[in-house]
């Protein structure tokens, strides 16, 4: 873990911070983003192309977007995986591309339980026909998360058993094809904060009920991925801090079990928020999610990110300078503009991130 000590201090973005032996260059973090643009969970060189240039850009940490650690795991039929050891030769062009650019490359492993077999965003995004390219997806309890989708199937012991099994799998994996950084993707409705929720979580054994229970899968699914990667590297989760809906996760909750967390090994929370529900009410803003990565920080003791809705170099650094997050997650800005950092350096007046190649363009 961050000693939260020695970071206390900091008052730069562009500070280096370093957890385990993997150091960043500065705190933004390239969030993990889907591309909908694999084959056969490979990726492809709009991969190379995408996760390079943010490295090119300046970030401190690249992550890739979530990889299935089972294909039958995707959110659609042209996710990124990383199921089998086919996967690790065409990833580790692209983390030696992120590495050698500077930044740290990262991976974000997931399985979207009943959210899965959907077609692409720019498709419709809807649940996918068994007999057009679907499958049958799984959940903790049979309930779908749209009402025309077909139910999941609920989980029994022994898939949840393989399940744990196979994201263990997937860290070995992932650091065969060179990623210093592994994040657990507990978020967004996915499988892992499916069994977090009691709007989706409806079990009656081990796996469902009180709070104890209903985080057993991703305490297991953390305790397997810890165990599979060597120590010197990083692992983070992305946490859902509240699913914004009554009867749901909490914040409060979130707090709890980023500190179990921090038992278990694991390095920084990455917190996001909803996903789980359609009855979701999110009060929109800039910076909305900061507070429950304050909150992490400050209640959890444990290093924390913030995502959703950081824009501007002044907005970033004063998250970091208030102590509000170790580190600041960037999505659709840094689709807009991949060297976001780069800018956001000459802006608050910073060492230039400019790589050599384009000095003779340096602001």
């Amino acid at each position: 873990m961050t000693d939260l000590a020695a970071t206390a201090t900091s008052t730069s973005l562009f500070d280096p911070i370093t957890m385990r032996s993997v150091t960043a260059r500065n705190r933004i973090i390239v969030s993990p983003m889907c591309q909908y643009s694999s084959t056969d969970g490979m990726p492809t060189d709009w991969h190379l192309i995408h996760l390079g240039s943010r490295a090119v850009g300046g970030a401190g940490v690249v992550i890739s977007e979530a990889a299935a650690v089972v294909a039958e795991g995707r959110i659609s039929p042209y996710d990124l995986g990383i199921w089998s050891d086919a996967h690790i030769a065409p990833l580790a062009r692209i983390t030696q591309a992120i590495r050698d650019n500077g930044a740290v490359a990262g991976i974000q492993l997931a399985h979207a339980g009943r959210k899965a077999s959907a077609a692409r965003p720019w498709e419709g995004g809807r649940q996918l026909a068994l007999d057009h390219g679907g499958w049958q997806t799984v959940a903790p309890s049979a309930d779908p998360f749209h009402p025309s989708d077909r139910a999941p199937t609920a989980l029994d012991a022994r898939g949840i058993q393989q399940i744990v099994d196979d994201f263990a799998h997937a860290t070995r994996r992932a650091v065969a094809a060179g990623f210093q950084l592994i994040e657990l993707h507990a978020a967004h409705g996915y499988l892992l904060h499916e069994f977090l929720s009691p709007l989706s979580n409806h079990r009656t054994d081990d796996y469902g009920g009180r709070f104890e229970n209903r985080t057993r899968f991703l305490r297991e699914v953390t305790t397997a991925v810890r165990a599979a990667m060597p120590d010197e590297l990083a692992l983070w989760v992305r946490l859902s801090g509240t699913d914004w809906a009554d009867g749901g996760w909490t914040a409060d909750d979130t707090v709890a079990l980023s500190r179990e967390l921090a038992t278990l090994g694991v390095d920084l929370i990455d917190c996001s928020s909803g996903g789980l529900t359609r009855a979701q009410q999110i009060a929109l803003a800039p910076g909305y999610q900061v507070p429950f990565a304050a909150r992490v920080r400050r209640e959890a003791g444990i290093p924390s990110g913030a995502v959703g809705l950081i824009t501007t170099a002044p907005q970033a650094q004063a998250i970091i300078a208030n102590g509000e997050a170790d580190v600041v997650l960037l999505a659709r800005e840094l689709l807009r503009d991949p060297y976001w950092p780069i800018h956001a350096a000459a802006a608050l007046g910073a060492p230039s991130l400019f790589p050599p190649q384009y000095a003779r363009a340096a602001l």
